[in-house]
């Protein structure tokens, strides 16, 4: 069974989401072993400059690589990331599966992730070119990782 860890910056702080993170953990229960770690995202003021964002990002970074499994397939989640389909991502789970056994998937906070920790990563992917709150991207992360392995499973859930 592969080893999928999310790591994220930031706490959920409304119900609905952790719920539906729950729900999401639960689910995935019969497909991986799932591990969520939050990591805590660094204070900005309510209009930072670019080189306190550069900051916070590297501060994070650290926290970030310091989690990462070493033989964890990694993908950081970012706009400039590929666009899968719900079938290719399963067929990367899929490979990812196979040949790693572990996969690291990293959700960074409202600025998103250092490059420092993108050039650590296999891959960049991006689940929309909409904005989302990086909250509710966790949800959605998950909701697209359960759809892939139940379109492997060869289930009806994705249909």
């Amino acid at each position: 069974m592969i080893a999928v860890k999310l790591i994220a910056l930031g706490t959920l702080k409304e119900s609905y989401l952790r719920e539906a993170v729950a729900e999401y953990e639960k689910r995935l229960g019969a497909f991986c072993k799932l591990e969520i770690l939050q990591l805590k995202e660094e204070r900005l003021g309510d209009r930072p400059s670019e080189g306190e964002i550069r900051n916070a990002l590297e501060k994070e970074a650290v926290k970030i690589l310091a989690e990462i499994p070493p033989r964890a397939y990694r993908i950081a989640l970012c706009v400039e990331g590929k666009q899968l389909s719900s079938e290719e991502l399963a067929d990367k789970l899929g490979e990812v599966a196979e040949r790693h056994g572990e996969l690291c998937l990293i959700v960074g906070s409202s600025f998103g992730l250092s490059d420092t920790v993108k050039q650590h990563c296999h891959m960049r992917l991006s689940v929309s070119k909409l904005t989302f709150p990086h909250q509710l991207m966790r949800v959605l992360l998950l909701e697209a990782v359960y759809r892939g392995f139940n379109i492997l499973k060869g289930t009806q859930y994705h249909k």
